[in-house]
């Protein structure tokens, strides 16, 4: 694990020290405390870059800053991780918002996330159960709790590694279809 550590740029010290902070903020926020995690991390600003792959849309900006959620941006990202199939948007739930943030600043990643699969209707969700065994019929997408994304220049293994590790929700490695799925819901992989 270590050598996939060190290609991503991040040392395990800094790693180790930065779990007990983060994983305390983010478990607080998934209780609620939203603000919690913004003294975790220092109550700094929290910004995403976003590219959606199926409609080459993006989103570049801050959806977290002076202690609450950004209501226009929320909106934004709620339109950008919406199901492309039937142009429909769900309430994403904000906690998602913050496991990317945190797991692309541990990351180091500048080029910002690339995400496949956002908000799934259940009749989306349904279809594509149909198709492959990999998708639950239960799905987060569905909730709007849960994406599929890469970040590019980073090894998915690096990054589905450093997530789990963090254990700050769900973590999902599709190695052969190159992303990873995050969620805010419990800590689990697979």
């Amino acid at each position: 694990m270590a050598a996939c550590l060190c290609c991503a740029g991040v040392s395990r010290r800094g790693l180790l020290r930065g779990f007990a902070a983060i994983g305390t903020g983010l478990a607080c926020a998934a209780a609620g405390g939203g603000p919690a995690l913004a003294q975790a991390t220092g109550g700094a600003p929290r910004a995403l870059r976003i590219h959606r792959m199926q409609t080459d849309e993006v989103f570049d900006g801050t959806y977290w800053r002076d202690g609450r959620y950004d209501r226009e941006s929320l909106k934004q990202l709620d339109w950008l991780f919406r199901d492309p199939a039937r142009d429909e948007a769900t309430p994403m739930d904000p906690r998602l918002f913050d496991v990317m943030h945190v797991v692309a600043q541990e990351m180091d990643a500048q080029e910002g996330f690339q995400v496949i699969s956002g908000y799934r209707s259940p009749e989306t969700n349904a279809q594509r159960a149909r198709e492959s065994r990999r998708v639950s019929r239960a799905s987060l997408h569905m909730s709007g709790m849960a994406a599929d994304c890469r970040l590019p220049g980073r090894d998915s293994l690096a990054l589905a590694r450093l997530a789990a590790e963090m254990q700050i929700g769900g973590v999902g490695l599709y190695r052969r279809d190159g992303f990873v799925h995050l969620d805010c819901g419990p800590a689990r992989r697979w």
